[in-house]
């Protein structure tokens, strides 16, 4: 029987057992009659462990990063023609700015899921243009298990499985979310995921650039009093600078985060065990995606199954449209590719974009936003 925690099932002669995938590796033991919250504590415990054991691997250098393997795949589509270099090119562009900075092991079907539901959203691309995508990522991960080796050993020790998806399924329609359905998700996240996911839903940021919104991006507007980020083209989706805008609720997460973590702006807090013996030590550390178990907990407790990270965008947007913002505020806010889109801004469209992100606000959600924030 599943208990309140996924992985954890609960035997009918009272033993407990967990049996859970977790970034790749299969966590399995019999526990034996233990409670819940000793349960729990273990799966915690072992999580850490795998996840020190990473890092440790990460700073030996024994893992190459995706955006290493992407680049040598390209390199060695050029010499021997393996593919046509401007479509292999281009498909890469497209998974960089969400696995390009992740360990190759760390890499797994789902890990791709944010790039599928975004492309997916986007008008005119089909499951089949997908397809092409994720062809190109099986390719590069398998040719980093089978035949790349630094030392003798292979660059990934073995191939995750990137399922393709059904060309004949109809493409997911957009599910912006209500106010009321945002106050039922929220309390039900943990602090961290509640920051990102208002901040999600004040600036309208895709998934990837949430999670890797770094403070040397920052940029201080002081006519304003606040700042915006310059996000670069390498980690924006149309391969083109943009500037986010923060308007109130936003720029009090982004204060609330300030001093937490040296580079990123959203981290969370983790129980990483150095020593059985002693008390465990807390460090912040940067979120990989906001699709993780805490989410997909939240979100199904919260009734919202049918929504995606990607539907905090399409919120923003359709609260924008309800609010009269005009279509162009609109595409500089979203970040949409238009012709003649100023890249940088005047201090004078700044204040004009920021005053219409603002009006996304209802009067009776002001006071929750910032106790959630602040919390």
């Amino acid at each position: 029987m599943r208990t309140r925690t996924k992985g954890i099932q609960l035997a009918s002669d009272g033993s407990r057992s967990v049996d859970k995938q977790y970034q790749g590796t299969r966590i399995f033991e019999r526990l034996g009659k233990v409670t819940q919250d000793e349960a729990e504590s273990w799966l915690r415990q072992r999580q850490a462990e795998l996840d020190a054991e990473r890092e440790n691997q990460l700073r030996s250098g024994d893992q190459q990063l995706f955006a290493a393997a992407a680049q040598k795949y390209l390199i060695e589509s050029e010499r021997k023609k393996l593919r046509s270099l401007e479509t292999v090119a281009y498909h890469v562009a497209l998974l960089l700015p969400y696995v390009g900075s992740m360990a190759l092991a760390d890499i797994c079907n789902d890990s791709l899921q944010p790039f599928i539901d975004e492309r997916l959203d986007e008008d005119e691309v089909k499951p089949s243009t997908v397809n092409r995508t994720l062809e190109v990522a099986r390719t590069i991960m398998n040719r980093a298990a089978r035949l790349w080796r630094t030392n003798g050993k292979p660059w990934l020790a073995t191939a995750p499985l990137i399922e393709m998806l059904d060309e004949k399924a109809t493409r997911r329609q957009p599910y912006p979310i209500t106010w009321q359905q945002q106050a039922n998700l929220l309390p039900r996240l943990p602090v961290h995921l509640q920051r990102m996911v208002l901040f999600a839903l004040s600036t309208g940021s895709r998934d990837a650039n949430v999670c890797r919104l770094r403070w040397d991006w920052e940029r201080p507007v002081p006519e304003l009093g606040r700042s915006v980020f310059v996000i670069p083209p390498a980690e924006f989706k149309t391969n083109r600078t943009h500037v986010l805008i923060l308007n109130d609720a936003a720029w009090s997460i982004v204060e609330a985060c300030r001093g937490l973590h040296p580079d990123f702006v959203f981290t969370y807090r983790r129980e990483r065990v150095k020593n059985h013996h002693l008390a465990p030590a807390m460090d912040y550390k940067p979120v990989a995606t906001m699709n993780n178990t805490a989410f997909q907990n939240a979100r199904a407790a919260a009734g919202l199954e049918r929504m995606r990270v990607h539907d905090l965008r399409h919120t923003f947007g359709q609260r924008l449209r309800d609010a009269g913002v005009p279509e162009e505020d609109r595409a500089l806010l979203l970040g949409h590719a238009i012709e003649g889109m100023p890249q940088h801004y005047a201090t004078a469209t700044i204040a004009r974009l920021v005053e219409m992100a603002n009006k996304v606000k209802e009067t009776f959600d002001r006071t929750t936003l910032l106790r959630v924030v602040n919390g």
